[in-house]
């Protein structure tokens, strides 16, 4: 089973860049960049071998976003940016990534002093590596941080509409802390996106209930919805969910690092497949989490023990709500198919 979970064609559609920054880079960008970092004040900094220990540790969503918003200072250059994005793109090759739309965050950049063009400017040129050369398709998709006041996240976006008019980013997203940070508090920014036709998402139910999806939903219009593991809670939003085709990304390792839930077993996997919700699994911050997409494939799979036709479901839902061209699609059917012809007989 793990051959065949290793060969499937894979779309990640939840993962941020930032969040794949290994300690080892972290340590390499801070040293190339004269960045000190808070080792005298926190022991984890002392070593990337200590960071990454305490990134085994983290108690809360918000535990985690310190450390993660810690470790972006040390992004300054578009070479940075770059070899940040590539070593992702490398990874995710090895895991059978075929296609990816990854989150960035420019208002973490910026308010440190770092232009938005030089963010996208190092993403783009790392984008390009990995189509040429591990035939990868990848997508930007830009991120409000909700922790920063509302007005931040809508000056970021309309510094972002030109990127997002010529297809350099294709989406807007919603990330970082959830609780208390309802979606529709930014009704106003994803109804112009909405109006200018751009694609649409935002973390919801992650920590926050189903109430923050159902606001996503109604408030915002996404057409998919990041984490989302709180459907089961509301049967009637469930179905809204699946009646509209909402794609559901979900992260199982993520959520448990966080203490979500107590173990990949407790997510509505199951639910969701029995109640036709689509969904795909992803990574979310794999440097961070310690796991990367083939270990979240895994992590289900123990789990849960499905069969290569819930695979192929699961698959093909991945690869429908992803943003990329049909022709693009076309390309990933294939290659589902024919993994299927391979291994299923054997399975």
């Amino acid at each position: 089973m793990h051959q065949f979970l290793e060969a499937l064609p894979k779309c990640e559609h939840h993962m941020h860049l930032e969040g794949s920054l290994t300690p080892e880079l972290l340590f390499t960008l801070a040293q190339r960049n004269n960045i000190t970092l808070p080792s005298s004040e926190d022991a984890a900094f002392a070593s990337p071998e200590t960071l990454l220990q305490r990134y085994r540790k983290f108690t809360s969503l918000d535990d985690f976003l310190h450390y993660y918003f810690i470790g972006m200072s040390v992004l300054i250059t578009a070479a940075d940016f770059e070899a940040l994005a590539y070593e992702y793109f490398s990874r995710a090759h090895a895991d059978g990534v075929l296609h990816a739309e990854v989150f960035f965050d420019p208002q973490a950049h910026t308010e440190r002093g770092v232009a938005h063009g030089t963010v996208v400017k190092g993403f783009k040129k790392a984008q390009k590596r990995a189509e040429a050369d591990f035939e990868i398709s990848s997508e930007l998709i830009v991120c409000i941080l909700r922790h920063l006041p509302v007005q931040d996240g809508e000056m970021m976006y309309r510094e972002a509409i030109p990127d997002l008019e010529t297809g350099v980013i294709r989406g807007l997203g919603l990330s970082s802390t959830e609780l208390g940070n309802m979606p529709f508090l930014y009704k106003e920014t994803f109804g112009d996106a909405e109006k200018r036709g751009f694609k649409l998402t935002a973390h919801a139910g992650e920590e926050g209930g189903v109430d923050y999806m159902a606001s996503a939903l109604h408030d915002l219009h996404i057409t998919r919805v990041d984490h989302g593991i709180k459907l089961p809670d509301d049967p009637a939003v469930m179905v809204e969910f699946a009646q509209k085709d909402i794609l559901v990304t979900m992260c199982p390792l993520s959520n448990v690092e966080l203490r979500c839930v107590k173990s990949v077993a407790e997510l509505p996997i199951k639910v969701y497949l029995q109640n036709g919700v689509k969904f795909s699994i992803n990574s979310d911050d794999p440097a961070y989490f310690g796991g990367y997409i083939l270990d979240n494939f895994c992590a289900v799979q123990n789990a849960f023990a499905l069969s290569a036709v819930e695979w192929s479901t699961i698959s093909w839902n991945a690869i429908e709500g992803s943003w990329c061209s049909e022709e693009r699609k076309e390309v990933l059917r294939l290659k589902l198919r024919e993994v299927m012809q391979r291994f299923a007989p054997a399975l």
